[in-house]
């Protein structure tokens, strides 16, 4: 059987290049086998990777990238979707080119969180706890939703709060959540669960910098108020 008529469900599952890139990383295959991969299936004459190899000696990785849809076409075994395809994956490589983060928002005190948080609370029927996940210079990492409904100790728990701390290696946390009723004065569970997230930041090493309470137009800031030291 020739070569390129080989299927690649025919080769050794640990020298197929899907698997190789799993174990080995993408850098370790060639341009043909990473196009492959792309386009996952050949044609009757020919297996993926043959069909990816005969492109490529057709076009250089330039060429192929400038290549409209209509002209890929054009080329033995390359219909619609392939074509699509190789189209789709070099405009997210120029993309990414030009592709720039936006700078991360700084907060500096508890007015910070206020400004970023009410008009996403305002509206809120019910409570809901949000933490802010910050990096060493208090900029925001990631905002999250931990729990919706009363405030209570059993399902504000430590675990859900610090889990993503962990995961996106935070220095510090502030917990955010609404009172509905538009009085953010503290209830006792919010100061015990306050309290519980404090002693649980210490065990793990990352600081829980304030825990903010939104009603009607105004907030309390636990850190404030001296529960959280």
């Amino acid at each position: 059987m020739e070569i390129n008529k080989v299927r690649i469900q025919d080769i050794p599952e640990e020298e197929r290049p899907r698997e190789r890139l799993i174990r080995n990383g993408p850098e370790s295959l060639s341009n043909a086998e990473l196009l492959g991969i792309i386009l996952r299936t050949g044609s009757k004459e020919e297996n993926v990777v043959s069909l990816c190899s005969r492109i490529l000696s057709e076009y250089s990785i330039k060429q192929l990238s400038l290549a409209t849809v209509s002209r890929l076409m054009k080329v033995h075994g390359i219909g619609t979707a392939k074509a699509a395809q190789i189209a789709a994956v070099f405009e997210l490589a120029r993309r990414l080119e030009t592709f720039a983060e936006e700078p991360k928002r700084k907060i500096c005190s508890p007015k910070d969180v206020y400004a970023l948080m009410y008009p996403k609370m305002r509206e809120q029927k019910k409570e809901k706890f949000i933490t802010l996940y910050l990096d060493t210079k208090n900029q925001i990492l990631k905002e999250e939703v931990v729990s919706i409904g009363s405030l209570n100790a059993s399902i504000v728990h430590p675990r859900e709060v610090f889990k993503s701390a962990l995961l996106e290696s935070s220095a510090s946390v502030i917990m955010v959540h609404n009172h509905p009723s538009g009085d953010p004065s503290p209830s006792r569970e919010d100061i015990m669960v306050t309290e519980k997230m404090v002693e649980g930041g210490k065990l793990l090493g990352i600081d829980v910098l304030d825990h903010i309470i939104i009603g009607d137009g105004r907030y309390i800031s636990l850190k404030d108020e001296g529960f959280v030291r």
